[in-house]
């Protein structure tokens, strides 16, 4: 029997996630007929599993760990360990926004306008909780899908959506009046797999090599030579995330510089060290990041 028992996210998610482990270091392959992707690792066995239902069957112990979204972990107030965001660097991830939204035409331009009308979503009971909590009064109903054609289909007075750009929202003739939740992925893992010694060992593996391959996303490293007259001049030009690395080259008249930068910022660095003196420049790809 495997060590850990890792829960998938299904459906849109589910390619990103393998992705985002094949990054870390393990290969997860899927069968066509088959909720049970192999994945090589001895010690891990994995599931597909719907992303809304991931947090309770975590909770209930049927899995060790999991990824799942912040929201559906609120949207069931699951009672587990919150291991690990799973966040892109800001310059690659645009986050996902639980949003309100009604007809532009309607005339509701704040949350009290809502007072007594309908709002149609899947995030059903975070939704209720948090109306409640400001004291308005509001009906809230489970939508299976279509979510934004609700309020044109005059169905309902307002919908919770997730949203990256709002392009779908304004699509329908809809605006935006309020942000109810900025989510993002999570590692979670049932509270009593984390007492134990093994699985937490294990789980915490898992949780550093996924962030050390996220760190690395939309980042290279870049090498080059320098010669010694113009050294500081090139270091002052270097972007690096830390101080850069410098080691004297057999010729003491040359140095080799390493330093990591943002892919984005190659194409106007690299001329530009270039024209300062640097030679032999070469940039390289990153899998993973670790910084302790």
């Amino acid at each position: 029997m495997s060590l850990i028992r890792l829960a998938i996210p299904k459906g849109s998610l589910q390619q990103s996630t393998i992705d985002l482990f094949k990054d870390a270091g393990w290969v997860i392959k899927m069968s066509s007929r088959s909720y049970f992707p192999s994945i090589d690792d001895p010690e891990i066995e994995c599931a597909l599993v719907r992303a809304q239902e991931i947090s309770r069957y975590v909770e209930s112990g049927l899995f060790d760990a999991a990824l799942t979204g912040k929201d559906w972990i609120l949207e069931n107030s699951s009672d587990i360990v919150e291991v690990e965001d799973l966040v892109y660097s800001k310059a690659t991830y645009r986050p996902a926004r639980w949003v309100l939204a009604v007809d532009e035409k309607s005339g509701i331009s704040k949350l009290e306008d809502l007072q007594g009308k309908k709002i149609a979503t899947e995030l059903v009971n975070f939704t209720k909780r948090y109306f409640e909590e400001r004291k308005i009064s509001v009906e809230v109903e489970f939508s299976w899908g279509a979510t934004e054609a609700k309020v044109v289909d005059g169905l309902a007075d307002a919908i919770v959506e997730v949203t990256e750009t709002g392009s779908t929202i304004k699509a329908h003739n809809l605006k935006i009046i309020d942000e109810l939740l900025v989510t993002n992925t999570k590692l979670i893992a049932n509270k009593k797999s984390w007492k134990d010694k093994k699985k937490r060992t294990k789980i915490e593996q898992i949780a550093l090599m996924l962030k050390s391959a996220l760190q690395a996303t939309g980042m290279a490293g870049l090498k080059m030579n320098a010669p010694k007259d113009k050294l500081d001049k090139i270091i002052s030009m270097l972007p690096a995330l830390t101080s850069p690395t410098v080691c004297p080259l057999h010729d003491s008249n040359w140095y080799s510089l390493e330093i990591i930068i943002h892919e984005s910022q190659s194409r106007n660095l690299i001329p530009d060290l270039l024209r300062a003196g640097a030679r032999g420049i070469i940039e390289y790809p990153l899998k993973k990041v670790l910084n302790g």
